[in-house]
């Protein structure tokens, strides 16, 4: 089983930026395909970001296209979604999803094997 821990969730004001972490607990994720969903009160889950496993591919929801990057770091072992421009729509929990070469379906998140915890992003107005 692997874990995944998120970090650098966060208060922000509209406009500002944010910068979450993922990485797996106790393993490597060289052979993993990441994504991002977010989920806010009363909403189900959504897609928000996917990345190969090779880091070659790379695919965002249409609401976060040209605001938010999706990059894998292999030396640190660590996904990151870089949030710019933060709309007060963007609040949400984020999680990080993990499954091993990649998805057939990236946008849907019963396509993942793994997940972390969640991270709080909040953007206030």
């Amino acid at each position: 089983q692997v874990q995944l821990v998120e970090s650098g969730g966060g208060l922000v004001q509209t406009g500002g930026s944010l910068r979450l972490s993922c990485s797996p607990s106790g393993r490597t994720f060289t052979t993993f395909a990441m994504g991002w969903f977010r989920q806010a009160p009363g909403r189900e889950r959504e897609f928000v970001a996917h990345i190969s496993w090779n880091g070659h591919n790379t695919f965002y929801a249409d609401s976060v296209k040209g605001r938010f990057t999706i990059s894998r770091d292999g030396a640190k072992n660590t996904v990151f979604l870089q949030m710019n421009s933060l709309k007060s729509e963007d609040t949400a929990i984020y999680y990080c999803a993990a499954i091993q070469w990649g998805p057939n379906s990236p946008t849907d998140y019963r396509a993942y094997d793994h997940w972390g915890q969640g991270t709080q992003v909040t953007v206030s107005s």
